[in-house]
Order: structure tokens, then C-alpha cells, then sequence
């Protein structure tokens, strides 16, 4: 297995353990790229997360706790399509969160 492979599998098992709430509000969510060596990983979201309110909280959160949890991760793109179509071949896991506020750490899910 390369590094990238391993990168992307150990984001998909954080997103599918930290973040069940996305797929019980009917969002998708997938690993798009996850590149060791540069250490730049794109999160798509879809599903219902294409028109939700706060959506663009959920990514912020995605983001923040990626960059945190993983060393090998230095740059996060986490994009919501507005048609709510992601192509995504998996939709594994159920993932989602509550929101995080300032005053809670990053294992807040």
C-alpha cells in the first residue's frame, strides 16, 4: 500500500468515527485526494450537506481537526457542490458533528 493510500484510509476511518452525524442528516462524505508527500487532502461533501445552513461550519470543523490530528496533513480543501452530487463511489461511515466552539478542543465530536 502507498502512502497516499494509507493517508486516505486513515482519514476515511476518522471521518467515518468522528463525524456520524453527516450521513444520519442524509449528507455524504469522501476522501477526494490525500497526498502524503505534500500533505494537501480534499474532503467532498454532498448529500443534503450541499444545501445546509451549516455546512460551511462542518467543514470549517472537518478542516480544523484534520490539520490537528495529523501530522502527514498540511493543507485541507473540504468542498460542498451546490447540486449535492458528489460522484462519490463510497459513502462509508456516517459522518458528522456537532458544532465546535471556541472553548472546545478538537476532540469535540
Amino acid at each position: 500500500m502507498s502512502d497516499e493510500d494509507t493517508l486516505r484510509d486513515e482519514i476515511e476511518r476518522w471521518l467515518t468515527r468522528q463525524m456520524p452525524i453527516i450521513q444520519a442528516h442524509g449528507g455524504t462524505s469522501a476522501v477526494r485526494e490525500a497526498d502524503a508527500d505534500s500533505g494537501e487532502v480534499v474532503v467532498e461533501l454532498g448529500g443534503t450537506c450541499s444545501h445546509c445552513g451549516i455546512s460551511n461550519v462542518t467543514a470549517s470543523n472537518i478542516k480544523g481537526d484534520l490539520l490537528t490530528t495529523f501530522d502527514a496533513v498540511e493543507d485541507v480543501t473540504v468542498r460542498v457542490p451546490s447540486t449535492g452530487d458528489t460522484g462519490a463511489d463510497t459513502v462509508e461511515g456516517g459522518r458528522g458533528g456537532d458544532l465546535q466552539y471556541a472553548t472546545e478542543s478538537s476532540e469535540h465530536f
